[in-house]
């Protein structure tokens, strides 16, 4: 079964997580391509100068100092998403518009994949490329749908002192996060930060995608609903958000 993967070039994770997902993935699955957009942690695009001095403005200095340095770190002493791409002999499929647009849909068409996946995809999709792959699209998200839609779930539930979150793979619908649900994960969160919450989440997460492909590929799926009535939806935090998150005890890393 041919797959696209759909992502951003996040410096901090995704590399390392795409290069586990790339050694437990089933025999049977090929990856013919992926999309790289550049990195919008606010849920848009903005320049590079803006999302530092918005990261700084929002989550303080130690927070913008912590990242920072684990940016340079990436930049200069680790291996690339792209780098790891080339060297599995993944193409990486560059598209100039926006992944709705009639260009980069007949472009990602052009691979004739049988399914599409999204990893921190960072744009809503339409119905065109939510159903251009004859199985699907599907997408990760790192909580327990439908509780946490929206952005940066590892944050909010650590404010909210929730006990447990997770990990849920769905497909994808035009609405946000609220398509049926494959797979999801329980985990406990105990004393844990937010950076450790992140790993063991992205990784959880990694392992449920493979899972998830393998059983599409097999069509063997038993869907849980993903009920809007159950739902809470979360935007980006803002200042004060952080702040309480601070004054609560909780520890971003």
């Amino acid at each position: 079964m041919k797959i696209i993967i759909i992502t951003q070039n996040e410096p901090f994770f995704l590399r390392d997580n795409f290069k586990y997902l790339i050694s437990i993935l089933s025999p049977n699955i090929q990856i013919s391509g992926v999309v790289v957009n550049d990195v919008s942690p606010f849920g848009k695009k903005e320049s590079f100068l803006k999302k530092s001095f918005k990261t700084y403005k929002i989550f303080g200095l130690k927070f913008f100092l912590f990242y920072s340095l684990k940016y340079l770190k990436s930049l200069f002493f680790h291996q690339s998403l792209k780098s790891l791409l080339h060297e599995n002999k993944i193409p990486i499929i560059e598209l100039s518009n926006s992944i709705n647009s009639s260009s980069s849909i007949s472009k990602i068409k052009s691979f004739k994949p049988d399914l599409l996946v999204s990893i921190l995809g960072n744009q809503i999709f339409k119905s065109k490329i939510i159903n251009l792959a004859p199985k699907g699209c599907i997408n990760l998200h790192t909580a327990l749908l439908p509780k946490y839609r929206g952005l940066m779930p590892t944050f909010w539930a650590l404010k909210n002192h929730e006990e447990f979150t997770g990990v849920s793979v769905f497909f994808v619908d035009e609405g946000i996060d609220s398509g049926d649900i494959i797979l999801q994960k329980k985990i406990k969160i105990d004393n844990m930060t937010q950076y450790e919450l992140i790993k063991i989440t992205k990784k959880i997460g990694m392992e449920l995608i493979a899972k998830a492909i393998h059983k599409i590929s097999i069509n063997d799926i038993n869907l849980i609903e993903n009920n809007d009535f159950e739902m809470t939806y979360y935007s980006f935090p803002n200042k004060r958000d952080v702040q309480n998150f601070i004054k609560s005890g909780k520890k971003f890393f």
